[in-house]
């Protein structure tokens, strides 16, 4: 009979993050039986807390971040694509780190977790506290309302406050931890979250060789749609499937980084650093790049060993895209403290960035201004397509003129009509439509931050549409079906790829003018009409049948040259 033994199944160990002091107010000391010490926390503390995490998260990114980012400015091994949108991606971090923009305009949905010390005293609801932060926070900032409440099993309805929040509070037994309250904060947005997977696999993939062949199907398999370069968590094994998918979740936040990394007969989880290597070197091999082709398709990966009952091998994935938005957060004896975010990310800019890059042409795929073919949306339709049809796919573009922005909700009613036997509105014959939705417009400005949403949500539309006349010229981010490259080719129209992540850069300097079109009643979700200014985008699917996706869609057993290389 094996020896009683006990280790906690995910030993963090020391948190070597830096805090700032928020506040001393809200948090004292009481003596207690037995000579023990206690912290007694005030709700306020945690209100405010949470409050201004979820402030610095839709606004501030970690210092490690930004210098990732910026490295690959300085990659010679860098696509011209993977700069472009770094540099994007930078100058975005600059104009969200203002307070006013938030970086990305799904801002998410608010994911608190706490480990709660033994001689921690709250006078009440602690989840309602947080959960008042959380409003506060969604409802004083601009950022935008995405939590949909069921009414009936069909019928949904916005709650207007970006509530609920998915609040998770633990007992925190460990011996040092008596007196203090830690938390991670999260902000999810759906494309991120949609990326999160689940694989129920079998001891036949615990080998060298089956693991990388599996990885590379289910990477490869992730598309562009959550905005790369990704942070890519990957955990194998799990003591149930939930715990599989919530150990990735944090991983993918570098919330666990401080894990061990050799396993031990007590089935404690660990890093497997070695792996972590090989599989990032497989995503810069596969061609996928920050989004339109070249070698950053990740950042870096996590890679953790979970133990398992020996008939089910669970797998999980999960990432954090461009919009890296989390922070850890204590309250202790000492007061309340965040974990220091970068409040100046122009220094990672380089010193001249447009000038110096619009020497670096590389054909339409390079980093300069120079480099991309100018588009002219005020002419018709027609005349359009013909100047898109003369460029291949994965040229840079840039769009001047009126948008037209409409996204699930919008599609679904005009499908209604269209199955009705109404005509196709003539605003989604004369202009290209944007798959977007904004958060809330500050005062004085034309828009709110207003990136592109995940272009295969709108997949099944396509095909009626452009039947119709109508989503000639697509434009959102992430690959697309087969079912839209062969309507294309049918019909004569392109679907461009525009980056993701950099919507407060979009709003700031190229969303000229906004107005309501349709459906005003549907908020964000209306059909809106913008006019935008050299709006930076790429060819993905063309006319002719054209996927630059396809490409780099194909699992393979021999990795070879990134394309271009």
């Amino acid at each position: 009979m094996a020896d009683f033994l006990y280790e906690d199944l995910l030993p963090i160990g020391d948190d070597p993050t830096e805090y700032r002091l928020l506040t001393t107010e809200g948090v004292s000391t009481v003596e207690g039986p037995d000579g023990r010490t206690f912290l007694s926390v005030e709700p306020e503390a945690l209100r405010l807390l949470t409050e201004t995490a979820l402030h610095d998260i839709s606004h501030y990114l970690r210092s490690d971040h930004l210098t990732q980012l910026a490295s690959i400015l300085d990659d010679p091994e860098a696509s011209g694509n993977d700069k472009f949108v770094a540099l994007d991606l930078l100058k975005n971090a600059n104009i969200s780190a203002a307070g006013v923009l938030p970086m990305c305009q799904d801002t998410g949905t608010a994911i608190v977790m706490g480990k709660r010390g033994q001689h921690v005293l709250t006078p009440g609801d602690d989840e309602k506290a947080i959960a008042r932060g959380v409003y506060d926070a969604y409802t004083r900032l601009n950022l935008r309302y995405s939590q949909n409440a069921p009414i009936t099993m069909w019928e949904e309805k916005n709650t207007g406050s970006n509530l609920p929040a998915q609040i998770e509070l633990y007992a925190d037994t460990a011996a040092g931890h008596e007196n203090s309250y830690k938390f991670l904060y999260m902000a999810k947005g759906g494309g991120s979250a949609n990326k999160s997977y689940l694989f129920q696999e079998t001891k036949a993939i615990l080998n060298p060789d089956g693991m990388m062949r599996f990885l590379e199907e289910k990477i490869r398999a992730l598309g562009t749609a959550a905005c790369p370069p990704y942070h890519l968590a990957i955990v194998v094994g799990g003591t149930s499937a939930e715990f599989a998918l919530k150990t990735a979740k944090y991983a993918s936040a570098h919330y666990l980084d401080e894990l061990p990394n050799e396993g031990a007969i007590t089935g404690r989880g660990f890093r497997d650093l070695d792996l972590e290597e090989k599989v990032l070197e497989l995503t810069r091999q596969i061609g996928i790049g920050a989004q339109f082709g070249g070698k950053y398709f990740c950042h870096d990966v996590r890679v953790i060993r979970l133990p398992r009952h020996g008939a089910s091998l669970p797998v999980a994935l999960a990432v954090s895209c461009s919009a890296d938005r989390q922070a850890k957060a204590k309250i202790t004896p000492e007061g309340v403290f965040l974990e220091q975010l970068e409040f100046n990310p122009g220094r990672f800019l380089p010193e001249v960035t447009d000038a110096q890059l619009d020497a670096e042409t590389d054909g339409v795929s390079g980093t300069g201004k120079g480099a991309a073919v100018k588009i002219d949306l005020t002419r018709p339709m027609l005349e359009i397509l013909a100047e898109l049809s003369k460029h291949p796919v994965k040229t840079r573009l840039s769009l001047t003129g009126p948008l037209v922005v409409a996204r699930d909700i919008a599609h679904a009613k005009i499908k209604e009509r269209l199955d009705a036997g109404e005509d196709m509105p003539q605003y989604l014959k004369d202009h290209p439509v944007y798959y977007a939705g904004p958060a809330k417009t500050p005062d004085g400005m034309a828009s709110g931050s207003f990136g592109p949403t995940t272009a295969g949500r709108m997949d099944s539309y396509v095909e009626q549409f452009q039947a119709a006349g109508g989503s000639m010229v697509m434009l959102a981010k992430g690959n697309r079906s087969k079912q839209v490259t062969d309507a294309c080719k049918s019909y004569g129209g392109f679907y461009l790829g525009s980056i993701g992540g950099p919507a407060a850069r979009l709003a700031l300097d190229c969303i000229k003018k906004v107005e309501i079109v349709e459906y005003e009643e549907l908020g964000m979700e209306a059909v809106w009409k913008i006019e935008v200014e050299d709006f930076p985008a790429f060819i993905v699917v063309d006319d002719k049948g054209e996927d630059f996706f396809a490409g780099v869609s194909t699992p393979t057993l021999t990795i070879g040259k990134r394309p271009g290389l």
